[in-house]
């Protein structure tokens, strides 16, 4: 039987390529017409897989590119891909003002955010190393007390019973039932390590009654509902008698009594002591994150002391008397977290191999990233901006994400010379497991390892916003831009350093790490104060110079404000205008106060109308009514030297600085305020700009003018550099310079080489971090230490200058 050919049904071949795959051309982020803040129209491309870092002035415009722009967009994305019940949950971001972004991937935000700052809030429990720790010693612990609730100091032990009425089988049954939750809180301190004690004599006068005013606590005012009206008209107390003269039972009701529902002028109020009242209002905050009135009324009012219950480990004494080989965990988490990684490593125990690897990376990664000084119980809101950011980046040291966006702020802040070339090894790893990581940065060590550079500019606020080169390392360099100028300048030592007029006397120091420390500071001069991160630089300075009668101390805390705070109302420049603009038109100042009286009735001073879209994102339209200049138009016919209140805080500050030093306009009060901000460099700033929109480098030196107009004969600066362009920091050294040379000393904590060149006197400490620091390694002028070369600091400061 012959058999037909079968028919081949198969397609033909198609040729294989030989080109690249399709997939493999979208390596580049495009970024066209980008117009937030000051950027104007910026287009750019981003190469993927690579390190970008972006220069250029504080306040030119890189945040505004790269957080504002690319990782809000990133972000924004991510979160449209949630349900919109899911999205009702999450903050809503808006999108970004620009025309065109493609090529995003995934972006993580590492920035200078400080970490969370309640008072339960330490290292260990940011990084889930405390988490890794509780499980373990609920396995290994001797005596077993529970489950690893037992060990933290989150959950306190509670218990209950009573009757449950239950339906079974068509009868009703009642039945007894308990629970009990074992937890490790200190029932004294709740878990704060501290306790305090309340000086009654700062929260009233005595010899007052309360409706003469007795009380002196900040905001507590006579026509308070939730205050002074409560205690007034509660009827447990005699609101005419002075509180020295209330019977034992008064007292008792008046400070200590529990919440009781009382009824003023037939509103439902509730009625508490005032222990309590104070407690939760103040004392449940975090000292740090209080407005600077709360906080030096908190200080002047309130003690707090370790707990003597716990001894300040904040467990309770179960959690404490659980150990693993002679250890109990409040020791685990006060060694120095080198110190207890090596502690973990000796654990021998099969049973929790996957816990004890994962802890052992997790501290080892704190180690690597240069923080193996700080230990797991240090309080989160204590750390600084540079080792917030690094604690934060410990999560993604060993992560297997690739194809990622990395977005870094100035991660080379708060380091040492010697930390940076760490730190730079941490970035280039991030890139060559195949993630894009983009920096801001300022740091020459770190612009140099960059494979493509973004240079943002040519100046700050409305002079930037512009793209003014973007290529190589050597591209900048020869780019004719203020960052290429200023990329190789190095600061010479000086040939001559001024003659101290007295010193400042320390004696023992022992604050953290600090080994009894015994050092004079010089004063009417300029002092630096150096050593690697961790060394006891702060310790020292603010934990026994900071608070002195006499000192000024500016530290590295973050100015806080809302959309309608300004440089003007910060600084205290709004008031001297207000008044002058009063006086000059027969009217009350708080007409002149887009927060007040002269507020637009459309948009309450705002300038804008916001409109919420619930799990959409807000929309803000210039309001009609005012457009745009937050006042009443009334307000606007009162004029000062020929302008209008809007018109004034329209001006830069250099611009106010004429309009206020001469002519019919001169006042004196307004004046020195703007010269002080032109002395630190802010002269472009508009007087009316919202503070949510200056960068990190103008709200430091904005600060630092605030600052400035105190009274002191020493001003203790930390790490002033912080945001700023390598040409902002020659102006910073002169803005030093004339501070000494008015008769000031100026205390100064910094790791940039050219502020320490620029020393008349150095005092490095060292030579380690934490247990390896703690002393004084060296005392000196800047030459002397370049001399020696005895110290980490005195190689870098060498290479640096060329010495």
């Amino acid at each position: 039987m012959s058999m037909a050919p079968r028919k081949d049904t198969r397609s033909p071949a198609k040729p294989v390529a030989t080109g690249p795959h399709i997939a493999d051309s979208h390596d580049l982020i495009r970024v066209h017409g980008a117009r937030v803040n000051n950027l104007k129209d910026v287009s750019i491309e981003i190469p993927k897989r690579r390190l970008t870092v972006f220069t250029g002035v504080s306040g030119s415009g890189k945040s505004s590119l790269v957080f504002g722009t690319v990782a809000a967009e990133s972000q924004r994305l991510i979160n449209e891909t949630y349900s919109a019940f899911v999205q009702g949950f999450m903050p809503t971001l808006g999108r970004p003002e620009v025309d065109v972004l493609e090529g995003l991937t995934t972006a993580i935000i590492v920035d200078q955010q400080r970490l969370g700052a309640d008072p339960r809030s330490t290292v260990g429990t940011v990084t889930d190393a405390n988490a890794m720790l509780r499980i373990l010693f609920s396995r290994l612990g001797k005596p077993h007390i529970g489950s690893p609730k037992a060990y933290s100091f989150n959950v306190p032990s509670i218990s209950g019973a009573g009757a449950v009425t239950l339906v079974q089988g068509g009868r009703t049954v009642k039945e007894r039932r308990s629970f009990s939750v074992v937890g490790g809180m200190c029932p004294r301190c709740e878990g704060r390590g501290t306790v305090s004690d309340i000086d009654l004599t700062q929260l009233y006068d005595a010899s007052k009654s309360i409706s003469e005013g007795a009380f002196t606590i900040p905001g507590w005012k006579s026509d308070s509902w939730w205050t002074v009206r409560t205690y007034a008209e509660s009827g447990f107390l005699d609101p005419d008698k002075p509180i020295v003269k209330f019977t034992k039972k008064e007292m008792q009701d008046f400070l200590y009594r529990e919440p009781t529902k009382v009824k003023v002028e037939g509103v439902n109020l509730t009625y508490e002591g005032l222990i309590p009242k104070i407690q939760k209002s103040f004392l449940s905050k975090d000292r740090e994150a209080m407005q600077p009135h709360i906080r030096a009324f908190v200080d002047r009012a309130v003690t707090f002391t370790a707990c003597p219950e716990c001894d300040g480990t904040r467990l309770s004494e179960a959690a404490r008397s659980s150990r693993i080989g002679g250890v109990n965990i409040a020791e685990t988490c006060a060694m120095q977290i080198s110190d207890l990684a090596e502690w973990v490593r000796g654990l021998a125990e099969p049973s929790v191999a996957p816990l004890l690897t994962a802890l052992g990376k997790t501290l080892d990664a704190f180690v690597e990233i240069g923080l193996g000084y700080l230990s797991l119980d240090r309080p989160a809101g204590t750390l600084s901006g540079g080792e917030a950011q690094r604690v934060k980046m410990i999560r993604h040291l060993g992560s297997s994400l690739t194809d990622t966006t990395y977005v870094f702020d100035e991660p080379t802040i708060g380091l040492h010379p010697h930390d940076i070339s760490r730190m730079n090894d941490l970035l280039l790893r991030l890139r060559d497991k195949g993630n894009t990581v983009l920096v801001v940065e300022h740091k020459p060590e770190t612009i140099v390892i960059a494979d493509h550079v973004v240079d943002l500019g040519p100046g700050a606020g409305t002079e930037g916003g512009t793209v003014c080169f973007e290529g190589t390392v050597e591209g900048l360099r020869a780019g004719g831009t203020l960052t290429g100028r200023h990329l190789d300048d190095r600061a010479a030592l000086k040939p001559s350093v001024r003659e101290r007029s007295g010193v400042l006397e320390v004696r023992g120091a022992g604050t953290h790490n600090l080994k009894d420390v015994d050092v004079d500071i010089p004063l009417g001069v300029l002092t630096v104060i150096t050593g690697v991160a961790g060394s006891g630089k702060s310790s020292l300075i603010h934990g026994s110079v900071a608070g002195r009668d006499g000192v000024v101390a500016i530290d590295q805390a973050v100015i806080k404000g809302s959309r309608r705070s300004n440089p003007a109302t910060y600084t205290g420049l709004l008031d001297p205008i207000r008044k002058a603009f009063a006086k000059a038109n027969g009217v009350k100042p708080a007409l002149f106060s887009a927060n007040s009286e002269g507020a637009c009735p459309g948009c309450n001073g705002a300038g804008v109308i916001y409109t919420d879209l619930a799990m959409m994102a807000g929309t803000a339209t210039t309001c009609e009514e005012c457009e745009g200049k937050r006042f009443e138009a009334s307000v606007l016919d009162h004029h000062f030297g020929g302008r209008d209140i809007s018109e004034v805080l329209a001006m830069s500050v250099t611009e106010a600085a004429e309009f206020f030093g001469a002519g019919e306009a001169r006042t004196p009060a307004a004046h020195v305020i703007l010269g002080r901000l032109a002395d630190v460099g802010l002269g472009y700033l508009c007087l009316g700009q919202p503070l949510t929109t200056l960068s990190g480098g103008e709200r430091q030196r904005l600060k630092l003018a605030t600052h400035l107009a105190e009274k002191g004969g020493v001003y203790v600066l930390d790490e002033p550099t912080t945001g700023l362009h390598l040409a902002d920091v020659e102006q910073l050294l002169g803005l030093l310079d004339r501070i000494v040379d008015s008769g000031k000393s100026v205390i100064v904590i910094e790791h940039h080489q050219a502020v320490m060149a620029h020393a008349d006197w150095i005092i490095d400490l060292g030579p380690g971090a934490g247990h390896d620091g703690g002393r004084i390694v060296f005392e000196g002028t800047p030459a002397e230490l370049v001399a020696a070369r005895s110290t980490l600091t005195a190689e870098h400061l060498a290479a640096y200058t060329g010495a």
